[in-house]
């Protein structure tokens, strides 16, 4: 059976995604290893299917690229709000989506009919370290010491609906984030591994990011760890409470509003590609040895 597909990415940060409105997909997180394969599959950093939901407007379900659940993912949420309004399932430019059993609120700008830009309240920080989760004392973890590799790295946790660790340091463009990244993210205090983001201050205003998620890798950019970079650089003191978050696949406008204690993510989600496959020429081709 043919299953219907949208390619779609957030300043690069590229999902398939699903209408699951009206059927549920079996297997998910074995579809989710086989789209994202690059050189034999769709190609994509994971799966994400638009379901219904009783509890909001819609519900997102993410994989990982390996097959793995994921709660929450902040550009892919950005383009749940597109494919909805793009393909009609709604006509709000207001609306709610549940992920990971949290609600979060997303206004549309819409140009032309489509929608061009999505933000979202991307609700509390969470600091607490049993809840981010991570092994550490006291009642949040900044600028906390962890030994990676043999080197002694200062880490601040936030979990934005999935964990993070964020790392200050000078030249990240040079950094060789395919060996340093698998370490942290399989690093034994964090139980449910770890989102990386390895970041450079460019003022008060800016900062530069990269990350490595668990699951996937390096991609383009990533929503969460955005506002958990934002988060993290205001409570280490080296950022104003709006910030922009410049990520390999673009920017990310970041904002930690003091009224609410809720961060804001503002960004550009687009559609690059639809298509259909057969799960089962998809699994010879992936798995061909």
């Amino acid at each position: 059976m043919k299953m219907k597909f949208t390619k779609m990415h957030g300043i690069g940060n590229d999902y398939v995604y699903m209408d699951c409105t009206r059927d549920r997909l079996e297997n998910p997180g074995e579809i989710a290893r086989l789209v994202s394969d690059r050189h034999k599959g769709i190609g994509s950093d994971g799966l994400i299917l638009i379901q219904s939901s009783d509890e909001a407007d819609f519900e997102m379900a993410m994989y990982n690229g390996d097959g793995s659940y994921g709660k929450m993912c902040g550009n892919g949420i950005r383009c749940v709000a597109k494919y909805v309004y793009d393909n009609g399932l709604t006509d709000k430019t207001e609306i709610s989506v549940i992920s990971g059993g949290a609600v979060k609120y997303l206004k549309l700008t819409v140009e032309n009919g489509k929608v061009k830009k999505v933000r979202v309240n991307m609700g509390e920080p969470i600091l607490k370290p049993s809840e981010i989760p991570v092994v550490g004392e006291g009642d949040k973890l900044v600028a906390a010491p962890i030994v990676v590799d043999n080197q002694v790295y200062e880490m601040t946790c936030v979990s934005m609906g999935n964990p993070h660790a964020v790392v200050f340091m000078d030249g990240v463009d040079d950094l060789k984030i395919e060996e340093i990244g698998p370490k942290f993210e399989q690093h034994e205090r964090f139980p449910d591994r770890v989102n990386t983001e390895f970041v450079e201050r460019m003022d008060r205003k800016n900062l530069k990011m990269r990350v490595w998620e668990r699951g996937s890798g390096e991609t383009m950019a990533c929503g969460t760890g955005a506002c958990a970079t934002a988060v993290a650089a205001i409570l280490n003191g080296c950022a104003e409470r709006e910030v922009t978050v410049h990520l390999l696949g673009g920017d990310l406008e970041i904002q930690w509003d003091e009224t609410d204690n809720c961060v804001y993510m503002t960004g550009a989600a687009a559609t690059a590609f639809t298509g259909e496959f057969d799960p089962e020429e998809l699994r010879s081709s992936v798995e061909d040895r």
